[in-house]
This record gives structure tokens, C-alpha cells and sequence, in this order.
């Protein structure tokens, strides 16, 4: 805010005189056509004293640089003149006008600032020494007492070192007094010790004497034994003959009954029949034939990968469809043939591996539905027998299959010490060959293995006892039923194992007392040998149970047991 004060009565510095301009675009007298008297205002406005010191102007009026004409107008009124010119005047003294009680102020607060920068500055100056003198005092004080605490120091440490010389000296002294004392103990104990060497060597001597007499009699008694040991050589050397012997003419026996197998194969080959051995290898070669050729063809090729992965999703849904159904078993059976025999037919690779899906996938339903509820497995093996009946090949890569998840059971036969082809195990492979599953490095369960073997071989049994229009494949034939049971009862190892009691019962369970009124009395016989190895022994030897002594395999034998008498009260009354 601005305050109005008087203007000074000092009279004002003459300023020269300029030539008055117009202002604010307005003209001014002199660029109009009209030259009036001059004013009281024009003077004031015209005035040194009006002007800033810093406004340029000329020294006269010859110097200024005359203007070009400019063309004439219409003169004012005199109203309209009085009328501008106050509106100039104004204008002027409102943009010049300084305010002196506002540069007063300015040059007081220049005033206060320095006036307080010279004190601070002053003040300043004197904390500072004050400082330095503290400083300095308090540095001759600490030297002071560093000085003082050096002195004791030393005082104390001389006292420290006049003590220790003392202790010192009595501690020589005091050594040598036991040292003196010491030597003597140690020549006293030197003496007794003599005596008592004397005495052991004497008592050494003795023992010798003694030893020698004992060496002599226990070489006596060595000479006695060592007969004896010859003897009982001897005896031992006639008995290992007597088993090389034996063991020959077990190898010899073994050779005739391998030499009339040889002699024998033409015939079993004319009936359909093999070997136990031989039926592992066959499916074992045809599976390994499946993965190196079809398999590894499609899953090569990606065009084809993706009709075979199309393919396995029609299957499964189909095979988790089935019901215990006859329309719907034919359904299914039909809608399967339809996808793995189209109109189009397929190329050989995408074929078999269809093939191989539809086993594994008939299979993986055995392993968890028949688990569940085992009549679920009669509709599985009716679509299973008539697809075996009706797709050419499906026989040879289910059985392979089957025996790839389910270890030697379908045959039945042990893995052997080698693969089919004669190279060693590596255990993992051996593990899958025997039907174990593992996750990550871990083989499952017993009793996960028992269920799920024995699930399957349920639907392998169905299949054997399924009604088919046509004769299928030797592997899936009704007589094969007996050829499994015979083949079991010959193999020890294989009956002392909780999973062939598991098997067996569902082989019983499913086909049992039909087998009775087909193989008759045969049949009884074969189940009097199953029955006293459940109850008595394998062979009549007590201890030697089918099943073992595992949990799974004891409640598996009392299955066999009963399942047994079932079977045979069912055929008396009949």
C-alpha cells in the first residue's frame, strides 16, 4: 500500500528542458495544426523534476532531428484539449512519481542488515576464541594428568618388578630343595624297581619253561587233530563227489527232459502248445517289435501323432461308457470297430499303435474299475473277446500289453535272469518287467500291485469263458484255463507269493466251477493240490503255504481255501 505525503518544499534541481512527446499514442500540442497558450499543467509536466535521472534527452533543440510532416487534421475542441491533457498529465504522474518514505524504508533495512552481519560476524569471532582458549586449556589439563598417571604408573610397576625379583629368588631356592628331595625318592624307587626285574625275569623264565612244555604237548594234540581234519577232508572229498555226482545226473536228467521238449516241441507246436518260457518271450519280442517300429513311427511324426492322439480320444471315452448292458456292449464293441476300421482305412503305423492304445486302455479300466467292483469286469471282457475276434492283430498286442503291466502273470512264468534277447537287466526295466508301476523312483505298494494284477487277470479269465461266435487266438481259448493252473502248481516260487494266491482266487472265482464239469475228476485233483498247499505245505512240506507269510498273502490263501470248497460243494450237489 502506497501513502500520499507532502512533496518536499526544497526546491527541486533545475533539469534541462526536452521536447515534450506524446504519450500512450495520444498527440501532443505541438503535432497538432493548433498552438494554444501553455499551461500551468504543461509546465509541471515539462519540468526537470517531473523526470526520472535516468530519461534520455538532448542538449538543445538544434539537436533534435526535425520529423517529417505529417498530414494535418481536424482541430479539437477546446474541451476535448483540456480533456488530454489532463488524462497525459496523470498518466505521467502516476508512473514517475517515488515515494520518499518507501526509499527511507529500503535504505533501513540496507542499514539493519549490515549493522547485524558486522555483529554477527563480531560475536562470531569472539565464540571462536573463546573456543580456542577452552580448547587449548583443557589440552594442558589432560597433559597435566597424563603426566601425573604416567608417574604412578612407573612408581607401581617398579614396586611390581622389586616383588617378582623376590618371588623369583624364593622359587629357585624352594626348586632346589625339592629337587634334592626328588633324586633321592627317584634313587629309592630306582633300587626297588631292580628288585622287582629281577623277580619278573625269574618269574619269565618260569612261564617259558612252562610255555615250552604246553608248545610240545599242543603240537602233540595238533598232530591228533590234523589226522582227524584229514580224515574228515577225506570224508568231505567223497561227499562232494557224491554231490558232483548227483548234480551230473541231475544236468543229465535235465538234458533228456530238455532234449524230449526239443523231441516234444513238433507236437506241441501241431497241438497249439508251448512253453511257459516261450509264451513271455513271444509277448515280450512283440512288444518290444510295437515300441521300436509302429510307435516309434507315429509318435516320429507329427501329422500322425495327431490322428493317433485323435483316435485315443474317441477310445477311452467308449471303454468308460461300457455297462452291464448286452445293447450296450454291442454298442461299444461296434462304435470301437468303427473307430479303428473306418471307411478310409488306416496306414499300418497309425493301426497298430490304435491297437496298442485300445489294450492299454481296456486295461487301465481293468486295473481301476475291476479294483472297485468286480462285476464290472464281465462287461470289459465281452467287448474285449469280440474286438480280439474281430481286428486282426489285437490278439498278439493285448497279450503283450497285458503282460507289460501285469509283470509274467498271464503266462504265468517268472522274469527271467535276462530280456528276451539274452542281454542283462537294468533294474529299472527288470521293475516294469515284472509289472511293478514306480513314481518317482519309488516301486508301488504290495497290496497296490496285488489289486491291480489280480483286476486284470479277472477280465483275462472272463475273456477265457466268454462266449465268442468264432474261435479266438490259443492265448484267450478255454483251455488255457487249465494249461494256467498246471502251470502255476509246477512253479513253486510262484505259488509262495502273495499276488498268484490274489490271482488264483479270481481265476476260482470266475471260472472255477465251470473247469470242474469240464476237466471232471482231473479238475478235483488239481484242486486237492492247491488245497493242501493253502492248508498243509507246497508238496505236503508244512511251512511252505501258498500266498507266503505277508498280510496280502495270507488273506489271499484264506480266499484260495474257501473259494476251493465253494467250488467243490457246489459240484457235489449238483
Amino acid at each position: 500500500m502506497r501513502y500520499g505525503l507532502p512533496r518536499s518544499t526544497s526546491p527541486s534541481p533545475e533539469r534541462r528542458s526536452r521536447r515534450r512527446t506524446s504519450t500512450f499514442g495520444l498527440p501532443s500540442d505541438s503535432e497538432s495544426d493548433f498552438e494554444g497558450p501553455p499551461t500551468d499543467s504543461d509546465s509541471e509536466l515539462s519540468s526537470p523534476s517531473s523526470l526520472s535521472s535516468d530519461s534520455f534527452c538532448y542538449e538543445s533543440e538544434s539537436q533534435v532531428p526535425s520529423l517529417p510532416p505529417r498530414p494535418k487534421r481536424e482541430p479539437r475542441s477546446p474541451a476535448e484539449q483540456r480533456h488530454v491533457e489532463d488524462t497525459v498529465a496523470a498518466i505521467r504522474l502516476r508512473t514517475r512519481y517515488h515515494d520518499p518514505y518507501e526509499e527511507w524504508e529500503k535504505q533501513t533495512r540496507k542499514d539493519a542488515f549490515h549493522t547485524a552481519r558486522r555483529a554477527q560476524v563480531q560475536t562470531r569471532l569472539e565464540t571462536q576464541g573463546r573456543r580456542t582458549q577452552r580448547n587449548t586449556q583443557e589440552l594442558q589439563s589432560l597433559a597435566a594428568i597424563h603426566a601425573q598417571q604416567l608417574a604412578e604408573v612407573q612408581k607401581q610397576l617398579a614396586a611390581l618388578q622389586v616383588r617378582q625379583q623376590a618371588d623369583v629368588n624364593k622359587l629357585i631356592s624352594s626348586w632346589q630343595e625339592q629337587d634334592k628331595t626328588f633324586r633321592g625318592r627317584i634313587e629309592g624307587v630306582i633300587r626297588v624297581e631292580d628288585e622287582k626285574l629281577r623277580a619278573k625275569l625269574e618269574a619269565e623264565r618260569k612261564v617259558r619253561e612252562e610255555a615250552e612244555r604246553k608248545r610240545k604237548e599242543e603240537e602233540e594234540k595238533r598232530k591228533v587233530e590234523e589226522e582227524v581234519k584229514r580224515k574228515e577232508e577225506e570224508q568231505a572229498q567223497r561227499q562232494r563227489e557224491a554231490e558232483a555226482a548227483a548234480k551230473h545226473q541231475e544236468e543229465e536228467k535235465e538234458r533228456l527232459r530238455r532234449e524230449k521238449l526239443d523231441a516234444e516241441e513238433q507236437g506241441r507246436a501241431q497241438l497249439g502248445m508251448s512253453l511257459a518260457e516261450e509264451d513271455w518271450v513271444h509277448a515280450r519280442e512283440t512288444l518290444k517289435n510295437l515300441k521300436a517300429g509302429p510307435m516309434k513311427t507315429v509318435k516320429g511324426n507329427k501329422p500322425l501323432k495327431s490322428q493317433w492322439s485323435a483316435i485315443r480320444r474317441q477310445i477311452t471315452p467308449k471303454i468308460g461308457q461300457l455297462t452291464h448292458d448286452i445293447d450296450s456292449v454291442m454298442r461299444i464293441t461296434q462304435q470301437l470297430i468303427d473307430i479303428i476300421c473306418p471307411s478310409e482305412r488306416l496306414s499300418p503305423d497309425i493301426y497298430f499303435a490304435a491297437l496298442s492304445s485300445l489294450a492299454k486302455a481296456i486295461l487301465l479300466q481293468a486295473e481301476t474299475e475291476v479294483t472297485a467292483e468286480k462285476r464290472s469286469a464281465i462287461p470289459l471282457a465281452m467287448v474285449a473277446a469280440r474286438l480280439l475276434g474281430t481286428l486282426e492283430g489285437f490278439p498278439d498286442i493285448f497279450f503283450a500289453k497285458l503282460v507289460q503291466r501285469s509283470g509274467g502273470w498271464p503266462v504265468p512264468s517268472a522274469i527271467p535272469s535276462t530280456d528276451s534277447d539274452g542281454t542283462a537287466w537294468v533294474e529299472l526295466e527288470r521293475t516294469k518287467a515284472m509289472g511293478y508301476r514306480t513314481n518317482d523312483g519309488q516301486r508301488e505298494t504290495l497290496s497296490d500291485h496285488v489289486m491291480r494284477v489280480s483286476g486284470m487277470m479277472r477280465v483275462y479269465f472272463l475273456i477265457l469263458a466268454a462266449p465268442v461266435p468264432q474261435p479266438l487266438e490259443k492265448m484267450f481259448q478255454l483251455p488255457r484255463f487249465w494249461t494256467y493252473f498246471a502251470r502255476m502248481i509246477g512253479d513253486e516260487r510262484l505259488l509262495e507269493t502273495a499276488v498268484a494266491a490274489q490271482v488264483l482266487h479270481a481265476a476260482l472265482d470266475v471260472g472255477g466251477t465251470e473247469a470242474k464239469f469240464i476237466w471232471g475228476n482231473q479238475w478235483v485233483k488239481m484242486m486237492e493240490l492247491l488245497y493242501e498247499g493253502a492248508t498243509t505245505g507246497i508238496g505236503g512240506v508244512a511251512g511252505k503255504l501258498v500266498g507266503g507269510q505277508t498280510p496280502e498273502g495270507k488273506a489271499a490263501r484264506v480266499r484260495v481255501q474257501l473259494q476251493i470248497e465253494r467250488i467243490m460243494d457246489a459240484t457235489s450237489l449238483r
